[in-house]
Parts: structure tokens; sequence; C-alpha cells
């Protein structure tokens, strides 16, 4: 089963924890939502840079 960054960003911002994500997708670990929020970081931090620049 595929989740995406989106879906994980979502589920978090709607307040599941951790381990009810887990719990319902057990093909994820823990580390798999730090990298989710590390990336959407990168990427928000990517996006003001490129927005910032002359």
């Amino acid at each position: 089963m595929r989740i995406t960054v989106y879906e994980v960003l979502e589920y978090l911002a709607s307040e599941m924890t951790e381990e009810e994500i887990l719990d319902d997708f057990p093909d994820l670990t823990r580390e798999d939502l730090k990298a989710c929020i590390a990336y959407a970081a990168d990427r928000e931090r990517r996006f003001m840079t490129a927005t910032l620049s002359p």
C-alpha cells in the first residue's frame, strides 16, 4: 500500500497521533513519518528561497 507525504501530513494536521497512523499503516515506520516532516520542511525552505530570490 502506498501513502503520500501529503496524506501523512494531513493525518498529523488532523491530530492523528503517530501511533494511530502507524497502526493504520503497518508498513510505515516512525522514521518514515519523520522523513515526511523533513521533506515538507525542506520543500517549504526551497519555496521561500525561490520566492525571495530576485
